[in-house]
């Protein structure tokens, strides 16, 4: 290896880590930390959902027949298709293809912008019917007194994963602009790797509330 090339390779290395590998190993761990924290927090809200759903098993189920299963099931396909290319990127990271990344990334973040089009769209035409969380909610097609409590929780957790999957975005951009200056390679793909570790676990999510809500039977 040329010394260009050596300098190249570590000149990653932060100076508090021994090597490389060690600092790779570190910033897995953190982003593992991280993620179990976000699934406590969801998971949080989960139990809120199935203690509401077991005491209004009715309310549940004829208020999920007002949210679109079509919508939510291709979201659904989106988010599963961007964990695919996310994956990409990675590999592309591993093996060297700056082309790829770029490419890899850029449908990702695509896929991710899709999702949240589509979710404007359902969030629109509840609006318009007056469909709205808390004390807000004025729909009358749905003959229960206690409508407003699967909305508000429907809001509540469709929102925050939206704030997830914007964040998430704003991450790709980032990663975008280090690709172009060349900082990621097959020495130091750390970034685009726990960044994919998150995406995944959006999608997860995802694939947690999709049934939740809209499959409700």
């Amino acid at each position: 290896m040329s010394n260009s090339q050596s300098s190249h390779a570590t000149n990653h290395v932060a100076h508090h880590f021994v090597d490389s590998d060690q600092q790779f190993d570190s910033a897995k761990f953190g982003m593992w930390v991280f993620l179990v924290t976000e699934i406590l927090f969801f998971g949080g809200l989960f139990v809120a959902y199935i203690i509401y759903r077991a005491w209004n098993p009715d309310l549940f189920f004829m208020a999920a027949k007002e949210l679109d299963t079509l919508m939510g099931g291709v979201n659904t396909l989106v988010l599963i298709g961007s964990s695919l290319t996310m994956a990409m990127a990675i590999r592309s990271a591993q093996l060297n293809q700056q082309k790829n990344i770029t490419i890899y990334l850029l449908i990702t973040i695509g896929l991710a912008f899709t999702f949240m089009v589509i979710k404007y769209f359902e969030y629109t035409h509840k609006f318009d019917l007056g469909i709205f969380p808390g004390e807000y909610y004025t729909y009358e097609g749905i003959d229960h007194p206690k409508a407003a409590i699967f909305f508000s929780i429907y809001y509540m957790m469709t929102a925050l994963h939206g704030l997830h999957v914007i964040i998430g975005i704003g991450l790709m951009v980032y990663l975008l602009i280090k690709v172009r200056q060349n900082t990621y390679h097959s020495e130091y793909y750390t970034p685009v790797e726990i960044t994919g570790l998150y995406w995944h676990l959006v999608d997860i999510i995802w694939i947690f509330l999709f049934p939740l809500l809209y499959l409700i039977d």
